[in-house]
């Protein structure tokens, strides 16, 4: 199974739209540029550019004015082999038909020629057919920041001369003329960014020659937290990796939290109470933190590890009471009625033998995987134990008869986080290591597999007691060949995905 890919594709505001364009389609600054396409002639852009900043002003809004905002869109390499001008065009004249408004765009490489991708900058207004004029049916007064005041007075200076800037439009004249709509709100909106992406993975998906460069859209509203990609020369690069770092704990928590058996509804609730809830409430409060979120990601984090806690702690007392609790690699088998008599009619044909899907004949090697999930996570739980003995002795070793073995103590305290940590990581990765992103995608096929080997017992059971034959269990030549099989798998998404082999117990 190939490494599963997110489409990439960010959205940025742009205040400088003269400069941003002349940027993405100059040969001189660009040095791997392919094409360049345009809806419209550049006039269009430079008209739009003035409105932007004349209704900004007018707003009278602290901040910087918004002219238009640009799209990047990462394709995939083999993507070179279409020809660039045809490539963009459908790229961008797709964005223009779904949503009517004009574009300007360009095909770049980066210089190592590693990152293919569109920029596609976009406009938030459309040009109207006719413009819309009003007229003054009174004298208006304008103030130096072109605000609209009541009267004459208020544009006066101390000596009743008009100030500099100030104007006057007599009874009868324009005062205002609109060539543009209002700017189309649906593009603030959350939900845009996620359509767009979307639509435009289904595009690269149905143009791309290899199945394993299918892309997938990233599920916001799901269990998981994304990480953002530092670009080159990012200022906020060492911010991001610091968030980066806390995104990837709480996903391996999730990891871990599935395997333990916590429902995903649970995890939904601790990620939308503890992070998602708080940092709306915190954004509208005082803008954004990164310090703040952080801090809220533990929090999320130690309410998971809590959950999971829960979990191991009703499986111990389920054992202790005989009550098998592990999934074995192999379901057992469907026992069958023993048939006294069996006689085969002459005329009567033999049924043939059911045949595994192609799902039931993963289900050993993916029990294989779950039984190393299952046993890694049992680990991990252990160590924290471990963990949380040390830190309650160490608590309480106070005075200072007793520095020497707070300083073990501590040590040890290091040596297991550090454990704890590499189990973590090499918990996530041995999923990735089979071809699966994360340890979600991973269940969903081993539950669905899973069933149907059960189906297929069932029904090979049926068909014993039918005909009266043995159904042959796998040949020595057939398990070798699927351990072989595994070995392949495993190494090509190496190449594609590297991983960490350390189990960090170590």
């Amino acid at each position: 199974m190939p490494i599963v890919r997110n489409s990439f594709i960010q959205m940025s505001k742009l205040p400088n739209l003269k400069g941003r364009i002349s940027y993405i389609s100059s040969k001189a600054k660009q040095e791997n540029l392919y094409a360049v396409y345009e809806t419209t002639d550049r006039k269009f852009w430079t008209e739009l550019a003035r409105y932007n900043q004349e209704e900004f002003k007018k707003s009278g809004t602290e901040g910087t004015c918004i002219e238009a905002r640009e799209l990047i869109i990462a394709l995939p390499e083999s993507f070179v082999d279409y020809e660039p001008d045809k490539l963009l065009k459908l790229f961008t004249e797709h964005f223009k038909q779904s949503y009517g408004v004009e574009c300007i765009s360009a095909l770049h490489h980066n210089k190592r020629k590693t990152n293919y991708h569109i920029h596609l900058i976009f406009s938030e207004r459309k040009l109207l057919d006719e413009p819309v004029e009003k007229i003054a049916t009174r004298n208006m007064f304008y103030d130096e920041n072109g605000k609209h005041v009541r009267t004459k007075k208020e544009i006066l200076d101390e000596a009743g001369q008009l100030r500099s800037g100030c104007k006057i439009i007599p009874k009868g004249e324009i005062y205002e003329r609109n060539i543009f709509t209002i700017k189309d709100s649906r593009f603030k909106s959350d939900s845009f960014l996620d359509e767009v992406k979307r639509s435009y993975t289904d595009i690269i998906n149905i143009y791309v020659k290899d199945d394993k460069q299918k892309l997938n859209v990233f599920d916001r509203n799901g269990v998981y937290l994304p990480t953002k990609k530092i670009g080159k020369n990012n200022p906020k690069a060492e911010q991001i990796r610091t968030d980066n770092q806390y995104r990837t704990m709480w996903n391996q928590t999730v990891d871990r939290a599935l395997i333990s058996g916590v429902s995903e509804g649970q995890i939904l609730e601790v990620k939308q109470s503890e992070i998602g809830q708080k940092v709306k409430a915190s954004i509208q409060k005082s803008g954004r933190n990164p310090a703040l979120l952080k801090s809220l990601i533990m929090t999320a984090i130690y309410a998971l590890e809590l959950l999971i806690g829960k979990v191991f702690k009703m499986v111990s007392q389920k054992a202790d009471k005989g009550i098998e609790t592990v999934i074995k690699a192999e379901p057992e088998q469907i026992p069958v009625k023993a048939i006294k008599s069996f006689v085969k009619a002459e005329s009567e044909p033999v049924p043939e033998m059911p045949k595994k899907s192609a799902l039931a004949s993963k289900y050993p090697r993916l029990a294989d995987i779950y039984n190393k999930l299952e046993k890694q996570n049992t680990a991990i739980y252990e160590r924290e134990q471990q963990l949380a003995s040390v830190e309650k002795e160490l608590a309480g070793a106070k005075g200072i008869f007793k520095a020497k073995q707070r300083k073990e103590l501590q040590g040890q305290a290091e040596q297991l986080k550090t454990q704890i940590a590499n189990m973590k990581q090499y918990l996530s990765s041995i999923v990735q290591g089979y071809g699966y992103k994360n340890v979600k995608e991973f269940l969903a096929e081993f539950k669905v597999s899973k069933a149907e080997y059960a189906d297929y017992q069932s029904t090979v059971a049926k068909w014993e007691q039918q005909t009266g034959n043995k159904a042959e269990s796998d040949s020595l030549k057939t398990r070798l060949q699927r351990k072989q099989q595994e070995v392949k798998e495993r190494e090509n998404n190496r190449q594609s995905h590297h991983y960490r082999a350390d189990r960090g117990g170590r």
